[in-house]
């Protein structure tokens, strides 16, 4: 029988953690999973299992890479600290958040991340290094359940729940405060983002307005305007991605959880292949083509799974089998 070295001139490769960027084909052995993979080619997007969070959680804030993921805060009973970090195969707890909360936003890199807002009625903002958090200056209007995109030094969020009940309000970090700008034309909780965009041109999808809500509006940097809905409606739902190719995923229809998975192509959205966990508060990252989802609540309790999704004609990272 043929070797592998003899049909492709090398030897399988070991590595710690899987290549940043395999080429279609290659085959290595993982010595921290324990196992011999494969760069395989995919013609239709679909969700696979990854490490599961070390600690169960809804109500996260999500934010990075499918390979450089952070999870900050999240519920369980009370409100968390927690945060962890995923390298693409398993997460790893880290220093904790200043302020215990959940349902809050969060957007960044994981070495330059942000998050703010949250569960209790927050205004509070904290910056990532990859290492520690830093309180900031807080949001003009504190809030829970909202959303947002950008990065650590120029941020978005919007709509979202005070006090006074579901807010459309939009604020704007520029690395050292926030300031109001456009509102969202319709005011509602629960809502998702491209969280990969520029603070400047970005949208904003699903929520709760008196029910499950499939609006979509799009950010130009100081104005939203409506465009075509989701095709499921839902709030508490996660999304990736950036204005021109996006991803929403999960969320609740009041109250059944989904596990609808939808990628948006800069003018309309798709329906594509479902979760393998039906869920509702979960928490997002990466991009439409590499994103990531994890956390959550299925209806009762929570979870810590975590799936990454590969879009239609991207190659896929595959476990190779020998039985």
């Amino acid at each position: 029988m043929a070797e592998y070295k003899g049909i492709h001139g090398t030897k399988v490769q070991d590595y710690t953690t899987d290549p940043d960027n395999p080429i279609t084909g290659q085959v290595w052995y993982n010595e921290t999973a324990n196992t011999l993979k494969v760069e395989a080619a995919t013609t239709a997007g679909a969700w696979a299992t990854g490490g599961s969070l070390n600690t169960a959680r809804k109500g996260t804030g999500g934010f990075g890479s499918q390979t450089a993921a952070v999870a900050s805060g999240g519920n369980i009973t009370t409100a968390l600290t927690n945060s962890e970090t995923y390298n693409g195969t398993s997460w790893t707890e880290g220093n904790d958040i200043n302020t215990a909360r959940f349902d809050l936003a969060a957007a960044g890199t994981q070495t330059a991340g942000i998050i703010f807002s949250g569960d209790p009625y927050s205004a509070n903002t904290e910056t990532y290094n990859g290492t520690s958090y830093t309180e900031v200056a807080d949001l003009n209007t504190a809030r829970q359940k909202p959303a947002g995109f950008g990065t650590q030094t120029a941020a978005l969020v919007f709509g979202g729940e005070s006090p006074g009940g579901a807010q459309a309000l939009t604020e704007s970090w520029n690395g050292s405060s926030w300031a109001e700008v456009g509102d969202l034309n319709t005011a509602r909780v629960g809502l998702a983002a491209s969280i990969q965009s520029p603070s400047t041109n970005g949208i904003a999808f699903g929520g709760y307005i008196s029910d499950d809500s499939a609006l979509t509006e799009s950010w130009n940097g100081s104005a939203w305007t409506e465009i075509a809905n989701l095709n499921t409606s839902r709030y508490y739902l996660a999304g990736a991605g950036t204005a021109s190719a996006g991803l929403a995923f999960g969320g609740s229809q009041n109250p059944p959880r989904v596990a609808n998975t939808e990628e948006w192509n800069g003018s309309s959205w798709t329906e594509v292949a479902d979760l393998a966990t039906s869920r509702s508060q979960l928490a997002g990252a990466g991009t439409a083509s590499a994103g990531l989802a994890f956390g959550g609540t299925p209806g009762t309790g929570v979870t810590a799974a975590t799936e990454s999704w590969t879009g239609a004609g991207a190659p896929v990272i595959r476990t190779i089998t020998t039985d």
